[in-house]
């Protein structure tokens, strides 16, 4: 007989580290990219480009889904979620290390290449969390199109000023 997930209870302290640890991720992020924004605004951009001022609005509310998420996930049995843990902190580290190569380093080729792992990573998390609990799976799916939206720019950024 094989047991299925369940819910533990509340896990307030859970839920607070999953939020300490996207605003971490953010944080860091906004500190690689905000010395960069002038230069960033100079490149040359594709037509469909969002405003600059979009950015930071849009990864607020994409970083509170993923930490709600990986919350509705930790709250699972150990034995079940230790798998879509493990893939979610993964992808949350490559996610930290985007922002430094393309707008502090200006390594935007090699960006590209990790924002592509990125978009592998966080299908891979969305699957492993679907069979865990599908309600954390379907909280990641905005953050799964806005990271494809940003491998495109990312690519067409990158071409666009080589």
């Amino acid at each position: 007989m094989t047991s299925t997930p369940r819910a533990n209870s509340w896990h307030p302290v859970a839920l607070i580290v999953s939020l300490l640890a996207v605003a971490a991720v953010a944080a860091l992020g906004g500190l690689a990219s905000a010395d960069a924004a002038d230069a960033y605004g100079a490149l040359a951009q594709p037509s469909w480009a969002p405003p600059s001022w979009l950015f930071g609005p849009a990864w607020g509310v994409l970083y509170l889904l993923m930490a709600v998420a990986a919350w509705l996930v930790w709250r699972v049995h150990p034995t079940f979620r230790s798998r879509a843990i493990g893939l979610y902190v993964l992808q949350l580290l490559v996610n930290l290390s985007w922002s430094p190569l393309f707008f502090g380093l200006e390594l935007r080729g090699i960006a590209f290449g990790l924002i592509v792992l990125l978009d592998v990573l966080v299908i891979a998390t969305i699957a492993a969390f679907w069979a865990v609990r599908r309600s954390a799976a379907l909280l990641l799916l905005p953050y799964l199109g806005w990271i494809l939206f940003a491998s495109a720019l990312n690519y067409s950024v990158w071409t666009l000023n080589t």
